[in-house]
Order: C-alpha cells, then structure tokens, then sequence
C-alpha cells in the first residue's frame, strides 16, 4: 500500500477551502447571486480554513487538526441542515432564513441535483476526511 505523507492531507484541506472560497466569491460577486443566512454561516466556517492551513503548513503544526476539524465540522452541519431545507426535506417554515434571501433559492443545478448547499456540503465533508486521515497519519508517526 502506498503511504501518503501527512502534509498533502493539509495542501487537499488547504486547496479544497481556496476552492469553496473562490466559489463563493464568485457566485456572489460575479454571478450577483446573494448568499443567503445559512450561506453566511457557512462561510464564516470555511473562509479561515484557507489562512490558517498555510500558517500551520509554515510552522510545521501537527497538532492543526485539533482547530481545523471544529471548524469544519461546524460548517458541515450547517451545510448538511441547508441541504435539508433545499431539498425539501425539512419545510422551509423550520428554516432560520425567514428574513432576506430564502436559503431555498435554487441559482443552480448541475446535472440536476448538485447545487450550491451540496457543493458546500461536500467540501467540508473533502475537509473533514482529509483532517482525520491527517490526524491518524500523523498519530503513527
């Protein structure tokens, strides 16, 4: 079996969070979609992945998982409860977003089912994995 050396775990976290960020970025500043309650939240959880993965890359922090893996959790049950609410799973009368945008919105969907709560969804769950892979890697060494 291949060995992977615990640091790509942190550049995929690192790269993953530069990614959802750009996204974001973009379907709010250049698409002019407006990011709804729940999109906020989630950002405020992804956004500092991409400058304290560097930092921790710099000064050789083994113990990054122990910050990062909060915060991305917290994103993801965010992310997880948004995607509830936009596929209709739970009613949008439950919902947190009742002033402004509707966190129901549906600006995209890619092949008919990714959307913008999924792709969120989905990088925290990328972050989350490489997180707890990077804390074993890092356990047996």
């Amino acid at each position: 079996m291949v060995k992977i050396q615990a640091k790509w775990y942190l550049y995929l976290v690192w790269i993953q969070s530069i990614l959802a960020m750009m996204g974001s970025l973009y379907f709010s500043e250049i698409a002019k979609y407006p990011p709804c309650t729940l999109c906020w939240y989630q950002r405020v959880f992804m956004y500092p992945l991409a400058y304290l993965i560097p930092i921790a890359i710099i000064n050789k922090d083994k113990q990054v998982w122990v910050y990062i893996i909060p915060l991305a959790v917290l994103g993801w049950l965010i992310a997880f409860y948004h995607n509830l609410l936009y596929y209709d799973i739970l009613q949008e009368s439950q919902a947190t977003c009742q002033a402004g945008i509707s966190c129901t919105t549906k600006y995209i969907e890619f092949f008919g089912f990714v959307t913008i709560p999924l792709l969120s969804l989905i990088a925290f769950t990328i972050e989350i994995g490489a997180m707890w892979l990077y804390k074993i890697t890092i356990s047996k060494s």
